[in-house]
C-alpha cells in the first residue's frame, strides 16, 4: 500500500490570497521573513483578511534564510503564548520551513529537535492548530510537501524533517508573491523546482499519481523558467505553478542523493563566509547525479522518458542521457549558475576561484560524504552509492569532472 497526501485545499491563482477571509478560527500567529513581505504590502493583506475573518492576529518576524534550531524554539515559545488555532507562513522556503518546525514543538512541547528529525515518526498534529501556507518564491513547493529543512550551525549540517502530518492544511499559489523575486533568486529556486521534478520521476517511490505530476512540472519549467529568469510575467505565473506541481510530486514520490548532497554540503563552509545557497546547489548537482544513477537500467530508461518529453531526440536511452545532462548545463548557463564547487562564489555566482578553498574541500570530504549517505533522502534514490562512491561524486561536484563509475 502507497500513500499520496496533498493540502485538504490549494487556493492558486492571482488574488488567491483572499482565500484567508474563509478559514475559520480565533486567534492566528503570522510567521514570516526578513522584510520583503512587509514592504511587497502582503504581510498587512494577510492580516487583514484574517481579521476580516474575525481572528486575533499576532506576527512572528525575522525568520532568517537557512532557519536556525535555535529560531524554531523561539517561535514555538511565541506560539505557546499565544495559543493561535492558526499557523499562517508566508515567505520563501525558510519562514515556512520553520513555521512547519514550531508547529510540531507547540503541539508537543517536549519534542526535542533530535525527535523531529525521526523520519515518519511524528505524532498527531491538529491538536492545537491548523497550518496556511503561502508562497512567495517558485521552487521550495514547500506549501504543499510533508517536508522541512532546518539548520543546525553547531555541526553545520541542514536536516530534512520528514513527516505527513506537517503537509499543510491550506496552501496559497498566488503568483503576485513572486513578482518582485531578484533574477537570482529565481533562477536558484527554479532549478530546485526542476530536481524536485525530476528526482521524483527516478525516485524508488515513484507511482502513477506523481508520474504525471513530475512529468508536467518538467515540461513547464523547460517553457518557463528561463523565460521567467528573463523578466516575462506570464511565464514567472506558470512557474509558481509549475513549482508546486513538483512539490506535489516529490512530498509523495521523495527525493535523491542531490537533495541529500545539497543538504549536507549548503552549510558546512559557512565558517568560509557563505553558504551554498540549495537550490544552486541542486542545479550543480543534478547532471552529475544523473549520470551516476543512469548505471541502474531502470532510472536510465526514466531519464530518457524524461528526455521524450522534452523533445531532445536520441535515439536510444544512453544519447537521450546525455542529452539530458547537456540540455541542464545549458540551463545553468543560461541563469548564471556555476557548474561546480570550485567555482561558485560566495554570492552564489560563478567565479575563477570560488569561497570553497580546495584544501578545505578535501578535508571535509570524508564527513560529507558519511553524511549524505545518512539524509533522509538517500534512501529512494535510485542507485545507493557507498561512501567511496559519494566522495568521488562529491569531487565530480567539486571540480566538475565526468562521472564514469
Amino acid at each position: 500500500m502507497a500513500r499520496f497526501t496533498l493540502p485538504r485545499d490549494v487556493y492558486h491563482g492571482k488574488g488567491a490570497l483572499e482565500a484567508l477571509k474563509t478559514l475559520e478560527g480565533k486567534r492566528a500567529i503570522i510567521c514570516t521573513g526578513g522584510g520583503s513581505m512587509r514592504r511587497g504590502g502582503f504581510l498587512q493583506k494577510v492580516e487583514d483578511y484574517l481579521k476580516e475573518a474575525g481572528m486575533e492576529v499576532e506576527l512572528f518576524e525575522g525568520i532568517e534564510s537557512d532557519p536556525s534550531v535555535e529560531t524554531v524554539m523561539k517561535g514555538a515559545e511565541a506560539m505557546s503564548k499565544f495559543q493561535p488555532d492558526w499557523i499562517v507562513a508566508i515567505g520563501g522556503g525558510s519562514p515556512i520551513d520553520a513555521a512547519k518546525a514550531m508547529w510540531i514543538k507547540y503541539e508537543y512541547p517536549e519534542t526535542t529537535f533530535e525527535d523531529m528529525c525521526k523520519v515518519f515518526g511524528l505524532p498527531k498534529l491538529r491538536t492545537k492548530a491548523h497550518f496556511c501556507a503561502i508562497s512567495s518564491t517558485s521552487g521550495t513547493a514547500t506549501e504543499v510537501t510533508a517536508f522541512s529543512i532546518i539548520t543546525d550551525y553547531n555541526k553545520g549540517i541542514k536536516y530534512p524533517i520528514a513527516d505527513f502530518e506537517i503537509t499543510p492544511d491550506v496552501a496559497i499559489v498566488d503568483p503576485e508573491l513572486t513578482h518582485t523575486m531578484p533574477h537570482k533568486l529565481v533562477a536558484h529556486t527554479g532549478m530546485d523546482a526542476m530536481t524536485h521534478a525530476i528526482e521524483a520521476y527516478v525516485s524508488t517511490a515513484n507511482c502513477d499519481y506523481t508520474d504525471a505530476l513530475a512529468i508536467h512540472a518538467i515540461e513547464m519549467i523547460q517553457e518557463s523558467l528561463v523565460k521567467s529568469y528573463n523578466d516575462d510575467e506570464a511565464s514567472r505565473d506558470e512557474m509558481h505553478n509549475a513549482q508546486c506541481l513538483a512539490g506535489m510530486a516529490f512530498s509523495n514520490a521523495l527525493l535523491g542523493i542531490v537533495h541529500s548532497m545539497a543538504h549536507k554540503t549548503g552549510a558546512v563552509f559557512a565558517d568560509y563566509g557563505a553558504h551554498i545557497i540549495h537550490g544552486a546547489a541542486n542545479a550543480m548537482y543534478l547532471p552529475k547525479v544523473i549520470a551516476f544513477n543512469a548505471k541502474d537500467p531502470e532510472a536510465k530508461k526514466r531519464y530518457g522518458v524524461i528526455a521524450d518529453y522534452m523533445h531532445l531526440g536520441g535515439s536510444n536511452d544512453d544519447e537521450k542521457v546525455q542529452l539530458l545532462i547537456k540540455y541542464l548545463r545549458k540551463m545553468n548557463d543560461d541563469l548564471n549558475i556555476p557548474h561546480c564547487i570550485k567555482n561558485y562564489g560566495s554570492d552564489g555566482l560563478p567565479a575563477e576561484n570560488g569561497f570553497v578553498p580546495e584544501e578545505v574541500f578535501l578535508e571535509r570530504l570524508h564527513d560529507i560524504a558519511a553524511n549524505a549517505i545518512l539524509d533522509a533522502c538517500t534512501g529512494s534514490n535510485p542507485r545507493q552509492p557507498s561512501q567511496e562512491e559519494m566522495e568521488k561524486l562529491l569531487k565530480c561536484c567539486y571540480y566538475d569532472t565526468e562521472v564514469d563509475f
